[in-house]
């Protein structure tokens, strides 16, 4: 079986995992990556950019390197086997399902009108300080959050399962994660993470403009999330946030941005759509939520064919590694407030 085809059917089973299973309580992958990654900080750290670095390169390079590895040891088997590890690749690195669960939670908790509880569940899916939020401020989080993270925890991964197979799928993973673990503006990591953080911005750019486009075509308001993305991306701090953020706005028809607390840091940026967006409701939060599902397919539909396509004129799989030739959470879902 080719190399796009088994991305394909693997895909797709990892994502139909994803939606059935979820993330489990104990022993997901991401989070023993985040132990070992943890590991290697205490052992590397300085209050420099070179040991960042290294942290960076021993970290994303090891996932890499056990990706192909796995991809390696199941070359010369059956399909059913390099299918299966696709898709157990797949599940392991994607948080659909997670972050649809976290957010319809907050926007239960919040519909009841029991705004402590919403408060208690918001930093398993982003990291703003929810002691200086309101009910309706929480609801502009969560659905900040299920934009950010369909391009973080979703589809960033299935560009990089595409292009470069389980090994592209886990580094993809990995570096998102060492960005949410040492890409932000803390005193401790301003130096040390900012390998982290840039790579994490490189890696994250096709997702995003891919997740910005798919909530474009997936959206109910289509002409409103292309003039959001054209007329408010570029204000947004993070080059990947801009337009996934914005597009999400546009489409859903509502104001986000604004005013964000951190741990105490308070950041005051643009508001994305705000010329045509009314404010966020709870109910947005679903409304976002089915968005990010849709978004989600659309975006598995495009990489597979992209990768059939790309197979087709590179002349198949690669001979040694399987993939294809191309010519010439740490305790939460979400990573925000990054250096």
């Amino acid at each position: 079986m080719r190399a796009d085809r088994v991305f394909a059917y693997g895909a797709t089973a990892g994502l139909i995992g994803d939606r059935i299973l979820g993330d489990p309580r104990r022993g997901h992958p991401v989070a023993a990556f985040g132990r070992a990654a943890a590991a290697v900080e205490r052992a590397l750290w300085r209050d420099d950019r070179a040991r960042g670095l290294l942290h960076t390169a021993v970290c994303a390079g090891g996932a890499a390197a056990a990706g192909l590895l796995a991809a390696r040891a199941v070359r010369s088997r059956p399909a059913a086997a390099r299918v299966a590890l696709t898709a157990a690749a797949t599940w392991a690195v994607v948080g659909g399902t997670s972050l649809g669960r976290e957010a319809r939670a907050i926007g239960g908790a919040l519909a009841a009108g029991d705004v402590e509880v919403a408060r208690e569940r918001l930093p398993h899916l982003c990291g703003r300080d929810p002691h200086s939020l309101d009910g309706q401020q929480m609801a502009r989080a969560v659905v900040e959050s299920v934009a950010e993270n369909t391009s973080d925890a979703v589809v960033g991964a299935l560009v990089w399962g595409a292009v470069a197979g389980v090994p592209g799928l886990l580094a993809f993973r990995a570096v998102n994660t060492l960005d949410a673990m040492v890409g932000h503006r803390s005193p401790r990591h301003l130096r040390y993470g900012w390998a982290s953080a840039r790579l994490d911005d490189l890696a994250g750019w096709p997702g995003a403009r891919l997740t910005a486009l798919a909530a474009v075509a997936a959206g109910p308001d289509r002409r409103g999330a292309v003039r959001a993305w054209r007329a408010d991306a570029a204000a947004h701090p993070s080059p990947n946030a801009g337009p996934v953020e914005a597009s999400f706005a546009g489409a859903l028809g509502v104001r986000l941005g604004g005013t964000l607390a951190y741990g105490g840091r308070v950041e005051h940026r643009a508001v994305l759509n705000g010329a045509a967006g009314r404010p966020v409701e709870v109910a947005d939060i679903e409304r976002a939520v089915r968005l990010s599902r849709r978004v989600t397919w659309l975006s598995l539909g495009v990489c597979v064919a992209a990768r059939t396509l790309i197979a087709r004129r590179a002349g198949g799989p690669h001979p040694t590694t399987g993939t294809t030739n191309i010519p010439g959470t740490t305790g939460r879902i979400g990573k925000e407030g990054r250096g």
